[in-house]
């Protein structure tokens, strides 16, 4: 499990998720009605749809704001559209990030996402330079504490996961992504609920960082998501356990 995502995870566990609330509901309302105006309103014949919605009941998001982001994708609210972008690049200690955007001004993006990485000491770089790096998954993050693991590497490989990673806080289900939703249901019906679900862009290699550059880098991740047209940050850097701890603390 890359660095990253363990970041992620320790911020979910530590309530910034709630914190940023409004912010999260305007990115999913984004992610919801460009996955039904791609691939329409029905949630069970729309894959995309279907993760987006269950990404917004997870963050507590009311039916209501679900239905009315499902209708403005299909025609039925403004006719306010957005593009899908991916911006490549580099950040502290030589770490390859992904940016993944939704936008309805790509100047204004490409900007802002420039000016932070500029800011941070890192750079644009052009299409395709890193993204060879990664390679798209389907991550099921568990709650280690209580957890039956065993159970959960059983059940998880007899339904078609690639791999199952244990940590001593989280536990990962690492699948295909056109495997992920029926992983998923199989699992949750065996009685196992992760605590979150997504498919990631998830590194081939990583770049192990010292403590200083992986204060800047985990600094850099935070800004580039809390930018209103950014939807993911993925980033190639691992950080040991007893760093990670510390900067979280």
């Amino acid at each position: 499990m890359s660095g990253h995502s363990k970041w992620s995870t320790i911020k979910r566990k530590k309530g910034a998720v709630d914190a940023r609330r409004g912010k999260i509901f305007t990115k999913l309302i984004r992610e919801i009605a460009t996955a039904a105006r791609l691939g329409g309103g029905e949630p069970d014949a729309n894959p995309r749809l279907r993760l987006a919605i269950d990404k917004a009941r997870g963050a507590n998001m009311p039916k209501d704001n679900i239905a009315r982001a499902i209708a403005k994708g299909t025609g039925g609210g403004d006719d306010v559209s957005y593009d899908e972008v991916v911006y490549e690049g580099y950040g502290p200690g030589g770490t390859a990030i992904l940016v993944e955007g939704l936008t309805d001004n790509r100047n204004r993006t490409v900007g802002e996402v420039r000016h932070v990485l500029a800011k941070a000491g890192g750079n644009m770089g052009d299409p395709g330079s890193v993204s060879y790096l990664f390679e798209k998954k389907g991550l099921l993050v568990f709650d280690a504490e209580g957890l039956d693991s065993d159970g959960l590497m059983e059940a998880a490989l007899e339904v078609g996961a690639d791999d199952v990673v244990e940590g001593e806080e989280i536990c990962t289900v690492v699948t295909a992504p056109g495997e992920f939703q029926d992983v998923k249901q199989a699992l949750e019906a065996a009685g196992f609920t992760p605590a979150s679900a997504e498919i990631s862009m998830e590194p081939r290699t990583t770049v192990q960082l010292e403590r200083a550059s992986a204060e800047a880098m985990l600094k850099l991740t935070d800004v580039l998501e809390d930018l209103d047209d950014v939807q993911a940050v993925h980033a190639n850097y691992d950080i040991s356990d007893e760093i990670m701890a510390e900067l979280a603390s």
